[in-house]
């Protein structure tokens, strides 16, 4: 068992560099873009990127899930390499048929909901993009099934370095506006594209079997639903703020988002490793204990990360931003802990993957999806930024109970769940107190006890306990 977690750890540890590299890449590039562009201007970037992520959902469609299944399932090569160019060319069609529909209801698309008809040509330069990105992901996403970690690592930092590099160069050389940032990601595409062109060939060979395919989308259509309501809940509150606010408070939002996203710097790099990982080693004997194990430690982890980010929020927006936007700062923390609520879903519900019963994250995200548009409905009118923040804290928390209760069932892991929710409502107190202190200008002591607080609410959980008691088991066996 140990030296399947140190494989774990090892994946993880050069996962977490990569995406370390990556996050610190867009970090250091988010107030340079905010720099030049105004906050109604952010806002644009924000919407667009959201409208992205949608597409990017229907061009996966679920089956990365059913790639991973599958890819594992068989050891024949060549049936491996046939699932990877279905993969492929299923969702080269996809962008084909958005693409062409851009081609019809661009303008009045744009028209509408960027509010001015010129950005259409925005949305084709981030179609070409997506078309270039969905080789791109393809080609990384067998990387890592092939325990190519390093090569992952090296070409998705080499991407991001481009796009900050081309984004900027267009930015002060060209035109500070939204398109000269569009721009930039898309050379960089191309750039990605030629050199992993070699590599790439022999999935970009077209190859479609129907029966192969349909084996594909059957395991994968009842995750597409989910993909679609991922994005209604992630996004959804972002056009309730267009509506009841305007396109500079989605930029302020938009800015709080991407800066959320700096708890990912702590789990991402799992997340990568995760699904093979998990795959790899679910027929062990003790892979409950494993999991178990797991679950506790990355909840620890994640909420120790909230807090930390917490604390140091307005010394960000203070340092690196002007001062229109430093009215994010209180958003941060707890929309950091919607990123980790999406990241631990992924952790706590093996056994839904393993039993193939992926169809009840759909049924939950679903509804989630549904009282995301309720609560968003209700708050963001009278309460704008905090209304969303609020909307998207109820929803993850609400579908994290629900998938981890039935993963239970059909695959049991031997852990705590009155004590996971404890040390997770003991960070939610810790987390409002240092906010409430910083926006009331207090004794920063104050944060200092909210700390002492919550870590000496983890050590009266006594989870070194479970830890000695798994070890025992294990012992045992």
């Amino acid at each position: 068992m140990l030296s399947q977690i140190k494989r774990l750890g090892a994946d993880s540890l050069l996962y977490a560099f990569m995406n370390v590299g990556t996050k610190l890449i867009a970090f250091v590039m988010l107030p340079v873009y905010t720099s030049f562009l105004s906050k109604t201007q952010y806002g644009v970037v924000d919407i667009l990127d959201r409208l992205t992520s949608m597409l990017t959902f229907l061009v996966i469609f679920g089956t990365d899930s059913a790639l991973s299944f599958y890819y594992y399932d068989t050891k024949d090569k060549n049936k491996r390499l046939l699932y990877v160019q279905n993969v492929m060319y299923f969702r080269l069609f996809v962008v084909a048929v958005l693409f062409l529909l851009v081609v019809i209801a661009g303008p009045w698309f744009s028209e509408k909901i960027l509010e001015n008809p010129h950005y259409v040509d925005l949305l084709y330069v981030n179609l070409l993009t997506l078309l270039l990105d969905t080789i791109f992901v393809v080609a990384t996403t067998v990387m890592r099934f092939e325990f190519q970690t390093k090569k992952v690592v090296l070409f998705t930092v080499l991407k991001m370095l481009l796009v900050a590099i081309l984004s900027y160069i267009a930015l002060k050389f060209w035109t500070p506006t939204p398109g000269a940032l569009f721009i930039g990601r898309l050379i960089s595409s191309v750039v990605l594209f030629i050199m992993m062109l070699r590599m790439t060939w022999n999935y970009l060979k077209f190859r479609i079997e129907w029966s192969v395919l349909k084996e594909l989308l059957a395991y994968a259509a009842p995750l597409a639903p989910t993909s679609i309501a991922f994005w209604v809940i992630a996004n959804s509150s972002t056009f309730f703020i267009q509506q009841f606010a305007s396109l500079a408070e989605v930029g302020v939002f938009g800015v709080a988002l991407r800066l959320a996203m700096m708890i990912t710097l702590i789990t991402s790099g799992v997340q990568m490793a995760w699904h093979p990982y998990a795959m790899s080693v679910k027929d062990k004997e003790d892979s409950p204990y494993i999991f178990s194990k797991i679950y506790i430690a990355l909840l620890l982890l994640g909420l120790v990360g909230v807090i930390a980010i917490a604390t140091v929020s307005p010394w960000v927006m203070r340092t690196f931003f002007t001062a229109d936007y430093y009215e994010a700062y209180p958003y941060i923390p707890f929309l950091s802990c919607v990123t980790f609520l999406n990241f631990y879903y992924l952790i706590i519900s093996v056994g839904l993957f393993f039993k193939k019963e992926t169809s009840y994250i759909t049924q939950i995200f679903t509804i989630a999806a549904v009282l995301n548009i309720l609560l968003n409905f209700a708050l963001v009118p009278f309460f704008i930024n905090w209304g969303a923040v609020i909307a998207n804290v109820a929803t993850y928390v609400f579908a994290v109970l629900f998938i981890f209760r039935k993963s239970q069932q059909v695959y049991y892991v031997p852990v705590s769940f009155a004590k996971m929710a404890f040390l997770f409502a003991n960070m939610m107190v810790s987390t409002v107190a240092i906010v409430y202190v910083q926006e009331k200008h207090m004794n920063m002591l104050f944060i200092l006890g909210s700390w002492v607080y919550f870590l000496a609410m983890v050590a009266i959980s006594r989870v070194d306990r479970d830890f000695r008691q798994q070890a025992a088991v294990e012992n045992v066996s």
